[in-house]
């Protein structure tokens, strides 16, 4: 997605965002927490009116993150309060961006995407910093150093997003 097919919100517009894994209980929730402190920390977290997760299957609905997504957040100082939901098709008609975590769900997203929807869908990884759509590989089948991993992955692309989307100017 080009920067000119983005939103740019006008300034006393709030954003609603929507982040989107398989399962909703490692990645997503991950950058849920992660976008929410990271914008709370740099000022403009009342830029947002929803900031939330999903998953584009039900494998898990109503189950709390990882236990493992839930001590990498936590370690960081940072609460989630999360049960994991399907992606719906009002998603797309009420948030303003769907940010998946890889190539696999931001396909389904594209597929099941109704025509009269008015959220952005793109990679999460649009916001990497390096021009690369970055992925946000599933640290579910591994150890701590992929929820790690995740963690610094979402904390950078959120700010990648804020001075991007919000063009606010970072200190960082």
């Amino acid at each position: 997605m080009s920067a000119a097919e983005l939103h740019y919100p006008a300034p006393d517009e709030r954003l609603s965002v929507l982040f989107c894994c398989l399962g909703n209980i490692c990645r997503s929730p991950m950058a849920e927490g992660a976008f929410r402190a990271t914008v709370d920390k740099l000022g403009c977290g009342n830029r947002f009116a929803r900031i939330d997760s999903c998953g584009t299957a039900s494998y898990h609905t109503g189950e709390q993150p990882d236990s493992r997504t839930v001590e990498t957040l936590r370690k960081n100082g940072i609460p989630i309060n999360h049960r994991a939901r399907q992606i719906s098709t009002s998603d797309f008609r009420e948030f303003d961006y769907i940010l998946a975590m890889d190539t696999s769900n931001f396909r389904n997203l594209k597929n099941i995407e109704p025509k009269d929807g008015k959220a952005k869908v793109l990679l999460f990884g649009h916001f990497d910093g390096k021009n690369r759509d970055e992925i946000v590989d599933d640290p579910y089948y591994g150890d701590t150093l992929g929820f790690r991993t995740n963690f610094e992955q979402t904390v950078r692309f959120s700010k990648n997003f804020v001075s991007e989307v919000l063009q606010v100017e970072l200190s960082e």
